[in-house]
């Protein structure tokens, strides 16, 4: 009979991040939802779960007040609690654990590093519970070995047979005996420790506080119970998992002592290695982004703290695609681990060099006085990238162009956008030349953001029809069947060719124009519609409508209105998409908004699913009949573990709601199967098609055909 999973308790109220850790572990444990503290407690008394995962931010009672009742309910007191959060300061992380948490992870999860963090827990839980029960069992027996033969003998079984090392002294620490299990750990006989005092064990990890504190422990309450580090024979030094238990006599006089352990070297190990793992560069050895972002956090509040400059220097080899190319990746990547050598060691201690990926890296230069003091660090940076690489009698070299941003600004700033001003301002220094660093320069990047054409050139446009309407495709690839297009807005310039909405529609985003331009979508794609229902052909288009437009009062009455210009426009024949995060910034309006809608035919897809918060409780109130799966996620599925864990979380919740969910961003035959494979069948992106002109509509879904690995 195969065992029953453990389960796992998650209380989030917006646990998306832990419906990705959940998606990896489900064929490892069931995990149990809670949105809130008090859910999560009452789910807690009525299936008491092997480990619960606990956010701290939510409303109701906080995530710290959910961990001390729990800790004060004695049926619960013992389930370890795991603290999964946004939270990274130190003083919360101690807090979490001074409740009698027994770890404390950050978001972003990683998910590998959880995934080990949470069963190694739960073997240390198992183990403690093992060794628990032994130790009941051999001190049941000791204490009554007086009463019965057969007990004596079944002690003496469970003494020599168990697979954890047990130790028995008397009340000085005198060693009086021990098991097979305790040499085979320590590498002692049993002649060699008779008589002895376990402290010859001692690795000296551990101070003399440390001893102090467990013999307290054990004389006030009979037992101590811990990890603990001690010194094999043969002088390595090995992690336990360790519990002694006071023995009394009839009369309640302690008269032995019994240690129990386990040793837990491979599970201490293999911890630190996918910390290592999830925190650092594997060619490199360099900090990767996870560690950079936490690195980078720290030194700005240390810069605002202390009054000091924080440079962030974003570094791109000039000419290592060549070298790539020309010696192939062994010469590469020997080529990046020579540079990294170099560049680390031209930067201060207390710096940071990461590797982003490929040729790219950032460094975080912390504590300076002010600008001009980065110039010479920044020359040895460009001086260290640029040193020859000797590969197989080979002189390789490249040299680097460098964007720099400084911290703080005159406007608040967040790391992200650091990183991003760094990289502008790089690719600057690659225009200028390249091996040569740029300062970025806010007052230019805003000019460059203005130079795109005004307002008024683009109420111009709308005017002359000069916007268009791209359409994509959108298909069942299982079925085989063109299930409609979205309407894609371009601007067809008459000096600079066929524009993408990025160089434009962020301009007027926050403009009366976005109405005007919106209305104007609306209007054509029904019209196209109607025009593809006279050519027999009837294809539903969705239209992406922004938070400004359908934030309008008069929206519903506007859209009914221009529903009724196009008659033969039938039920489902035109649907609405809207980011998740503009919808979330009126829930009750738009949920209004989208019911009204329904009303009128038109249904509603929450557009980038999974960017924005993606709570279950969203999910309930909006009542959209599509969610589409944000393109970012989709296109490394194949090759992150996080975005696919992502995916098959969102497809999860897709059929929990019974939503259906499509597919962004599928750009190979590849990624259309192993969609398939997680249950999702509608799709787009480049693999499927591009977006096109409306004539080439009819054409193209009379001659697509879906690849035979879908169909099969």
């Amino acid at each position: 009979m195969t065992a029953a999973k453990p389960t796992i308790l998650a209380i989030d109220d917006t646990p998306v991040n832990l419906l990705t850790l959940g998606a990896t572990l489900k064929h490892d444990f069931d995990l149990q939802m809670a949105t809130s503290g008090e859910m999560g407690l009452e789910l807690a008394r009525q299936n008491p779960p092997d480990l619960i995962l606990l956010d701290i931010m939510m409303p109701g009672i906080d995530g710290f007040e959910t961990c001390r009742r729990l800790k004060a309910e004695p049926a619960l007191a013992d389930i370890p609690v795991v603290f999964v959060t946004a939270l990274h300061e130190q003083e919360f992380e101690l807090k979490g654990l001074a409740l009698g948490a027994w770890d404390y992870i950050t978001k972003p999860i990683q998910v590998d590093t959880a995934r080990q963090r949470i069963r190694n827990l739960l073997e240390h839980e198992r183990l403690r519970k093992q060794v628990a029960l032994q130790r009941d069992q051999l001190t049941q027996e000791l204490a009554e070995r007086q009463a019965s033969a057969n007990q004596l003998k079944l002690a003496a079984g469970v003494f020599t047979t168990a697979r954890e090392g047990i130790v028995i002294t008397d009340t000085t620490g005198t060693i009086v005996d021990v098991n097979d299990a305790f040499s085979r750990i320590t590498g002692y006989g049993r002649q060699e420790v008779l008589g002895q005092n376990p402290r010859f064990l001692r690795s000296g990890l551990q101070g003399k506080a440390f001893y102090e504190t467990m013999w307290q422990e054990l004389l006030s309450k009979g037992h101590w119970y811990g990890e603990i580090w001690n010194r094999r024979k043969s002088g390595q030094v090995y992690a336990e998992m360790l519990t002694i238990t006071t023995v009394c006599d009839e009369s309640g006089q302690a008269q032995n002592y019994v240690a129990v352990f386990s040793d837990i070297t491979a599970l201490k190990e293999h911890e630190t290695e996918l910390s290592h793992m999830a925190h650092y560069d594997v060619l490199t050895g360099l900090p990767n982004r996870v560690l950079l972002a936490d690195r980078l956090q720290q030194g700005m509040l240390q810069a605002e703290r202390h009054g000091r400059l924080l440079a962030v220097v974003f570094l791109d080899l000039d000419g290592f695609k060549l070298v790539n190319d020309r010696y192939g990746h062994e010469a590469g990547d020997q080529l990046l681990m020579a540079v990294s050598r170099n560049m680390k060691k031209s930067l201060r201690e207390g710096d940071t060099l990461a590797r982003l990926g490929g040729d790219e890296f950032v460094a975080v230069l912390a504590d300076l006085d002010n600008t001009a003091v980065s110039v010479p660090m920044l020359a040895r940076l460009l001086e260290a990238a640029s040193q020859p690489t000797l590969f197989g009698g080979l002189e390789l070299q490249v040299s680097a162009s460098m964007g720099v941003t400084f911290f703080p600004q005159d406007t608040e700033v967040e790391a992200d956008q650091l990183l991003r001003q760094a990289d502008q301002a790089m690719y600057q220094a690659k225009l200028a030349g390249k091996n040569r660093f740029q300062v970025f320069d806010t007052q230019h990047d805003s000019g460059l953001r203005s130079r795109h054409e005004s307002l008024e050139r683009i109420r111009q446009a709308l005017h002359a029809n000069e916007l268009v309407l791209y359409y994509q495709p959108q298909v069942n690839m299982r079925t085989g069947t063109v299930t409609g297009v979205e309407a894609l807005i371009r601007w067809q310039h008459p000096d600079k060719g066929l524009l993408p909405p990025a160089s434009f529609l962020p301009l007027i985003e926050d403009s009366p124009l976005a109405n005007e331009v919106g209305e104007w979508v609306m209007a054509t794609a029904l019209r196209q519609i109607s025009q593809w229902r006279s050519q027999g052909l009837r294809l539903p288009v969705s239209v992406n409508v922004g938070a400004r437009q359908l934030q309008q009062s008069n929206f519903v009455t506007r859209l009914s209105a221009t529903l009724a210009a196009h008659p033969d426009i039938q039920r489902g024949d035109l649907s609405i998409e809207v980011l998740e995060t503009s919808a979330l910034q009126d829930l009750a309006g738009v949920s209004l908004v989208i019911a009204q809608c329904k009303d009128l035919g038109v249904d509603f897809a929450l557009d980038d699913f999974g960017t924005g918060y993606s709570s279950l409780t969203y999910l309930k109130r909006l009542p959209v009949s599509l969610l589409k799966m944000d393109q970012s996620f989709v296109r490394d599925m194949l090759v992150d573990a996080d975005d696919l864990a992502i995916l098959e979380a969102v497809i999860g919740l897709a059929r929990a709601f019974r939503r259906e969910v499509i597919a962004e961003g599928v750009e190979t035959i590849a990624h259309g199967t192993r969609l398939l494979e997680m249950g999702c069948d509608l799709a787009q992106g480049y693999g499927i098609a591009r977006p096109m002109p409306a004539a080439a509509v009819p054409d193209w879904v009379a001659q697509w055909r879906p690849d035979p690995a879908w169909v099969h």
